[in-house]
């Protein structure tokens, strides 16, 4: 699949009068650029390190897409007189160090970040207003979703994704009779149902990536600080693994396994601390949707709760990271509405 042409994003219609820019088309391109360009590094030392070809194919085309991305955002972004966001570049990647990762990662962490690219690039769709920043978004957005399903059918293939626990077909459609089919924590319990899940497959599925890659991270980490928050980070995220699990296997169902001894021992950084850091603060965020999704979707009060104390362990370890961003002076800050006070004050 060729993902070098250009997204034609700032291309305009003869004699077409364009809007500025709204809040929400700002908000989404700047975090679809800095994504990018994190990814760019990210995929570029994958592809130093990878021998099976089927999937150094499918870096290489989702590496495209990343370049392609961050250089119709520019375009416009030079159009409307915006600032190009620093985000990430080659002084955040070593390419010369050491692999750190088995091929076989690179596929489930694609389909890992693959999932926050869907769903930023699908909230953005019925948000935009202008024609051009819409269509870019549609373009990437159908282009994310048939990389996923290469990477899906390559996983299937090659034996290394198990396939979401299977459960019978009904009988017949009923209805629920009674309050009971709410209950969790007293009095009998009802069986998960599909939605339920799907969303702690998924959170699983989620979660044994995110805590590979905190590993990686935390043997990689240059400074104490940035090592700590990755070894906390990989508490979390077995915490939430073993609490997931344990509801699906009440009901005799299996979990995805670890991934864990898909990082090798290698203690050289092929990451900066501030790349390393922004990536778990990014991807942490996207817990915080499969969260309260899975909360959304559930029918039973333990499940609800379970999501309610997996939200605030992340929602905390999120503003932690933002912290050490900040002390450090690495976080960039989002365009942002005028502070009239602030005017007012002068």
């Amino acid at each position: 699949m060729e993902t070098n042409e250009p997204i034609e994003l700032s291309a305009k219609e003869k004699n077409k009068v364009y809007d500025k820019l709204t809040s929400v088309e700002m908000g989404k391109l700047w975090a679809t650029y800095m994504g990018n360009s994190m990814s760019v590094c990210v995929l570029s030392y994958y592809l130093k390190h990878v021998e099976d070809e089927e999937i150094n194919n499918v870096l290489e085309t989702v590496l495209n897409l990343s370049t392609a991305i961050l250089q119709d955002i520019t375009k416009l972004f030079t159009e409307e007189n915006f600032p190009i966001p620093v985000g990430f570049n080659d002084k955040d990647v070593n390419l010369g160090a050491p692999r750190l990762f088995e091929d076989q990662f690179y596929l489930h962490y694609l389909r890992y970040a693959g999932k926050a690219g869907l769903s930023l690039y699908s909230t953005a769709v019925p948000l935009v207003v202008r024609k051009d920043v819409r269509d870019f978004f549609i373009k990437t957005l159908d282009l994310t979703v048939k990389l996923l399903s290469k990477v899906n059918d390559i996983l299937f293939a090659e034996g290394f994704l198990m396939k979401p626990p299977p459960i019978p077909v009904p009988e017949k459609v009923d209805f629920i009779q009674k309050q009971t089919y709410l209950n969790g924590f007293f009095g009998n319990v009802r069986p998960l149902h599909a939605l339920e899940i799907t969303d702690l497959y998924d959170n699983i599925d989620n979660d044994t990536t995110s805590k590979a890659l905190l590993i990686g991270f935390s043997q990689t980490a240059n400074t104490e600080k940035v090592r700590e928050f990755m070894l906390r980070g990989i508490e979390i995220a077995k915490k939430h693994i073993e609490a997931c699990s344990q509801h699906l296997q009440k009901d005799h169902l299996p979990a995805p396994p670890l991934l864990d001894h898909l990082v090798s021992t290698s203690t050289a950084a092929p990451f900066s601390d501030k790349l390393m850091l922004f990536h778990k603060i990014d991807m942490f965020s996207m817990k915080i949707r499969t969260y309260a999704n899975g909360a959304s979707l559930n029918g039973r009060r333990d499940i609800g709760g379970m999501y309610a104390r997996f939200l605030m362990d992340v929602g905390l370890f999120v503003e932690d990271g933002a912290n050490i961003m900040i002390e450090q002076g690495w976080m960039e800050q989002p365009p942002g509405a005028v502070d009239r006070n602030q005017l007012a004050s002068k």
